[in-house]
């Protein structure tokens, strides 16, 4: 008797949450997506359960900001499950709203559904088999499961795919709707690899639109959080452009290029130091900047023209003033250049 008022109460509790969930996400997924019906599946409770063994942790790969990331199996398809850890709903709904508008891009994680019986709704996408970037890049298993071994360094071609594909979906984010869309966070905790290696970019809590007519919308600061890719006008102004997106790759390209973090790389003192490059970047050597593991087994004149070109094109991404900077098109551009070996 007492378990059917538990299970009829549990029942109530998910009704209730699925109406209140369903009606919010309703209605942002009408202000973002202009009206346009997008198919979004329905998963219960029970269904991402089954999916992730209740949620074993030898299931979880990855921790962001305000997030766990699960794998799981779902009806014969591999499926990364996303659970927030708190009720930070109004960025969970911009996040599945975005989603599903950016879904039709290659190099976006795909949202596939979501379970909103919860009182903090779950998003289920495609599979993210290679984990995040940043676990990659940095055989870093503080943010990411116990799964996530130590793994080959990528390789200079790999990161520069990467590099390309990732520029290529934020300039879709910025040009492809008739309000541009500001990711905010862009970093290498934000960017999946698939079953093939190719570069998911997921996350879009933080985003926002730029008004029609426009060319900046205020808001403050939110995201990472980390000073070395916050756009500085931003910080100062609370201005939002799609330069703020740029700042960002720029960090997220040194990163790539250097196998480090940034925050290493403005505070160690045995290694050089990011503000003293950007200042007089002639007295540095390529092989003072590149990560080592780049180096192995990759030689030629090209090798280094790359390597170059794309420190380049970091430090012009995070020039203070923004007029300066690249827009993420021209970005694109200069990448598919720079793999095309045309410099």
């Amino acid at each position: 008797m007492l378990r059917k008022k538990r299970d009829k109460k549990r029942d109530k509790e998910r009704e209730r949450a699925f109406y209140e969930n369903g009606s919010k996400l309703h209605e942002k997924l009408i202000a973002t997506c202009n009206g346009r019906p997008i198919p979004i599946r329905s998963y219960s409770c029970e269904e991402l359960q089954r999916a992730t063994n209740n949620y074993d942790p030898s299931c979880f790969f990855h921790t962001g900001m305000l997030c766990d990331w699960y794998n799981g199996s779902f009806e014969g398809r591999m499926i990364s499950i996303k659970k927030y850890r708190r009720n930070q709903r109004d960025y969970l709904f911009t996040d599945i709203a975005v989603s599903a508008k950016m879904s039709t891009h290659n190099n976006v994680l795909k949202l596939i559904g979501c379970c909103l019986e919860t009182q903090v709704p779950i998003s289920v996408y495609e599979s993210a088999a290679n984990g995040s970037l940043s676990s990659r890049l940095f055989n870093d298993t503080s943010h990411d499961g116990a799964q996530q071994h130590e793994r080959e360094p990528l390789s200079w071609q790999s990161r520069l795919k990467i590099a390309r594909e990732i520029a290529h979906a934020i300039s879709y984010l910025h040009t492809a709707f008739s309000r541009p869309i500001v990711h905010r966070d862009i970093k290498t905790g934000n960017v999946f690899l698939d079953q093939h290696g190719v570069a998911k970019l997921t996350d879009f809590s933080f985003s926002i639109s730029i008004p029609e007519g426009e060319t900046h919308v205020e808001d403050v600061l939110c995201g990472s959080g980390t000073q070395y890719f916050v756009c500085p006008h931003y910080l100062a102004t609370n201005y939002i452009t799609e330069k703020v997106d740029v700042y960002s790759f720029g960090s997220f390209l040194l990163e790539l290029l250097t196998g480090q973090k940034l925050q290493y790389l403005f505070n160690t003192t045995d290694y050089f130091n990011v503000e003293d490059l950007e200042n007089d970047r002639k007295r540095f050597t390529i092989n003072e900047v590149v990560d080592p593991a780049i180096l192995v087994g990759e030689e030629g004149s090209v090798v280094w023209q790359q390597l170059q070109a794309v420190l380049r094109l970091a430090l012009i991404c995070r020039k203070k003033d923004p007029e300066i900077r690249p827009d993420m098109v021209d970005v694109t551009k200069e990448l598919r250049k720079i793999e095309r070996f045309i410099l």
